[in-house]
């Protein structure tokens, strides 16, 4: 399945809670049509004791969002502009 974004591609999310926040895509799920924003929508993850994590506890991470919430930051940069010159 195609997507509009692909990793690497700044992106606005349009709608939802995390609405007008800015972020570089860093991966894509095109199966699920989700992609990760890196610093947007963060969760809090429970994590067990391993090599990577001696301590465990909790971890912040990105959580996917539905790719239909973003906008590619250019694209709407240029339809802001264009609204704000004709009102």
């Amino acid at each position: 399945m195609k997507l509009h974004v692909k990793r690497g591609d700044e992106v606005v999310v349009i709608n939802g809670a995390h609405k007008g926040k800015r972020g570089k895509i860093l991966e894509v799920f095109p199966k699920k049509q989700r992609a990760i924003v890196e610093g947007v929508n963060i969760v809090k993850k429970h994590v067990r004791k391993s090599e990577e994590n001696p301590e465990g506890g909790i971890v912040e991470r990105e959580a996917p969002l539905h790719v239909s919430k973003l906008m590619l930051a250019e694209k709407y940069d240029a339809r802001r502009a264009k609204r704000g010159a004709a009102a």
